[in-house]
């Protein structure tokens, strides 16, 4: 059984050479994460290209996904690159220093809007919550404030609000011009940072189209308010992702859990893909093999429905970047076995929009009932196999497709596996064995297996599955409706 999981990896300085990038799809990479805080428009161009050429070499489809940096919200640099704060230290955050003027007393700030943002008795949180600061008053373009968890502090780290609550809009001019780039690279999938509302969301997609570009929209959840927006946000989006890092410290570290849970039910309630983020083998950075807490971490995720789990810094800067998509695949096949993931969600209370998501749905609730052995959905723009991996099955789903955008974009949908087929090219009457013999080719079935295949009467249209076979491998077909 393949794994259904999808392993999303991040690219940076340790995939830089060929034989790692080749040894990290050899281990299992579904989507590269590009990302766009780093680099310049050239380097992220010819990161996709050099995935694509490579993937296609090993005739394994990879996803592109570009992360857009969103807004700075950051100090700026001191000149001699960090400096050590106590407890009861005073440090000011002005926005009127010159950002690479800091010292023991003051730093600058790459987001001036601060001091509109912050009150006296707020909380503020360093370097992804590791300095703890209270600010005793704000005064013309400083925020004063006193050190309650002193530490090391160097150039650049960023800033949260306790409770959240800054305003710095989500889609900045940078973003604005990277966007552009990511419809130049063809990104499959392109995420908004910081989104506080559907509007943000919506902003994105209109711009990237505006660019020429077909991806999908992905929402990063890392804002305290993104909460209170949550179901607008997954509706306007393609795909959710829990940012764990700045959500947790926004929100604290003990509510992290639970949010991580009900954003991926809404997200599957709303046949949204949801992506869990954030220090999930951090350790692996350096070690070669993970802590017990990482391995748990990602199995609890996987058997809670996310579609794919995300590494960061694990492979863009760690020592060890093939070998930590070797453990993930291993943990994510594992937690997939457990039986409480196979069980089918019976949504009985759901009434269908469209024809082809009703046959979608009625085939999941029918491969779990009949012990079907694999699913041949043979689409254009992919929505049937969506659909299908909302519903929770260890049965695999092939989207068998022409369409080469396609075949990227379900490299993020758990479950589906991507496979080139033109339903174009072939006699209608023979489209069912054709497909029957890519699976057998693949391995995927044998004679005497059950299979259900998904198509429309009018073959190449958009929106047209309309019919679901039950075939039997090898012999005439049980059951046509």
């Amino acid at each position: 059984m393949p794994r259904r999981t999808k392993i999303v990896a991040t690219l940076g300085p340790a995939t830089d050479e060929k034989h790692v990038l080749d040894d990290m799809i050899k281990a299992g990479m579904d989507v590269v994460r590009v990302n766009f805080s780093h680099g310049d428009p050239e380097d992220h161009i010819k990161q996709a290209e050099n995935v694509r050429n490579r993937s296609r070499a090993f005739g394994h489809q990879v996803g592109v996904f570009a992360d857009l940096q969103g807004p700075k919200i950051r100090i700026g640099r001191f000149g001699n690159g960090k400096i050590m704060l106590n407890k009861d230290d005073h440090l000011i955050l002005d926005a009127g220093l010159d950002i690479g003027a800091g010292t023991q007393e003051r730093v600058g700030l790459s987001y001036k809007g601060l001091t509109d943002d912050v009150n006296r008795g707020d909380t503020l949180l360093l370097d992804d919550g590791r300095l703890v600061l209270w600010v005793e008053d704000v005064s013309g373009t400083e925020v004063q404030c006193r050190v309650v968890v002193g530490g090391e502090l160097s150039n650049n780290k960023g800033i949260n609000r306790q409770g959240g609550g800054l305003s710095a809009v989500a889609i900045t001019d940078k973003d604005r011009s990277d966007i552009e780039v990511a419809a130049k690279m063809d990104a499959d999938y392109v995420a908004v940072s910081f989104p506080r509302s559907a509007d943000d969301i919506h902003l994105a997609r209109e711009l990237l189209q505006q660019a020429g570009g077909h991806g999908g929209i992905v929402a990063k959840i890392e804002r305290a308010e993104a909460l209170d927006a949550l179901e607008e946000i997954i509706e306007a989006a393609d795909v959710v992702m829990i940012a764990r890092g700045n959500l947790g410290v926004e929100i604290g570290d003990a509510e992290l859990p639970a949010v991580q849970k009900r954003i991926i039910k809404i997200a599957r309630a709303h046949d949204r893909v949801v992506i869990t983020a954030t220090q999930m083998m951090q350790s692996m950075i350096e070690s070669p093999i993970p802590t017990r807490a990482e391995v748990f971490d990602v199995a609890n995720a996987v058997i809670d429905g996310t579609d794919a789990v995300m590494l960061s810094a694990e492979t863009a800067i760690g020592k060890y970047p093939a070998r930590v998509i070797e453990a993930m695949d291993r943990i994510c096949a594992g937690a997939e076995r457990q039986r409480s993931r196979l069980a089918t969600e019976r949504r009985m209370h759901m009434r269908f929009q469209r024809a082809d998501e009703a046959i979608a749905k009625a085939t999941m609730y029918t491969a779990n009932s009949l012990g079907v052995k694999a699913i041949a959905a043979l689409t254009e723009s992919g929505a049937t196999p969506l659909w299908m991996s909302r519903i929770s099955s260890g049965i695999p789903i092939y989207a068998m497709t022409r369409h080469v955008e396609t075949r990227r974009k379900v490299t993020l949908y758990r479950g589906v596996y991507p496979v080139s087929f033109d339903v174009t090219s072939t006699i209608h009457a023979e489209i069912n064995r054709e497909a029957i013999d890519e699976l057998m080719r693949r391995g995927a079935v044998r004679n005497g297996d059950l299979v259900i295949i998904t198509k429309g009467d009018l073959m190449g249209v958009h929106g047209g599955t309309n019919t679901m076979k039950i075939i039997q491998v090898g012999e005439h077909e049980v059951i046509d409706g």
